[in-house]
């Protein structure tokens, strides 16, 4: 709570800045984990599991670009994407070896972005509360909140294995980026200087 990275959460805010400024949080520990890979660091993996960095990278590409498309507003998220027939194989996951590294940073900052605008014009038509398309399929809706949240469950959880494995790739360790850092692969990432 004594860094004044952008990224971190405010100290004292409303429940829409601390929701978006977690979730902004983790995107960022998670794009620090990632950064700066070439193939071999995206495709390396840790014991048994299948799970690369560069897995994750287009899985969470899905993810940003589903959460607030297919799911708050039943969209298609885009042309590269098959939501309808994902359920739950994350084909994605075992598709990324065969990107490039520049396409996957690429992937993964524009959905962030694409996110990110979508999160915004939601939340100032609706807030918090307005029920999403998704549901349980018995008439009941996830709420814009209840997205926010599986977002940030889903960074967490990734990040997590992001960091085990890019320890094993290079021994960076480290609970946020330093306060000074700036993605050195893919775009700006010009949302983190925004608040």
């Amino acid at each position: 709570m004594t860094t004044n990275a952008p990224w971190e959460p405010p100290l004292a805010g409303d429940e829409v800045e601390h929701l978006v400024a977690s979730l902004d949080l983790m995107r960022t520990t998670f794009r620090w984990k990632a950064d700066g890979l070439d193939s071999t660091g995206l495709a390396t993996t840790v014991g048994v599991s299948t799970l690369t960095i560069g897995g994750l990278l287009k899985h969470l590409a899905a993810v940003e670009d589903t959460h607030f498309s297919w799911k708050l507003a039943g969209q298609h998220p885009g042309p590269i994407w098959r939501p309808e027939t994902w359920e739950d194989s994350h084909a994605e996951l075992l598709s990324a070896g065969d990107d490039a590294p520049d396409e996957l940073y690429a992937l993964w900052d524009g959905a962030v972005a694409r996110s990110r605008a979508r999160l915004d014009e939601a939340l100032a038509h609706g807030g918090l509360d307005q029920l999403a398309h998704a549901g349980d399929g018995e008439g009941h809706h996830a709420s814009l909140r209840r997205l926010l949240f599986d977002l940030a469950q889903e960074y967490a959880r990734h990040a997590g294995h992001a960091d085990l494995i890019r320890e094993v790739v290079d021994g960076r360790v480290g609970e946020d980026p330093p306060p000074n850092w700036r993605p050195v692969s893919g775009g700006p990432l010009s949302w983190l200087h925004e608040r």
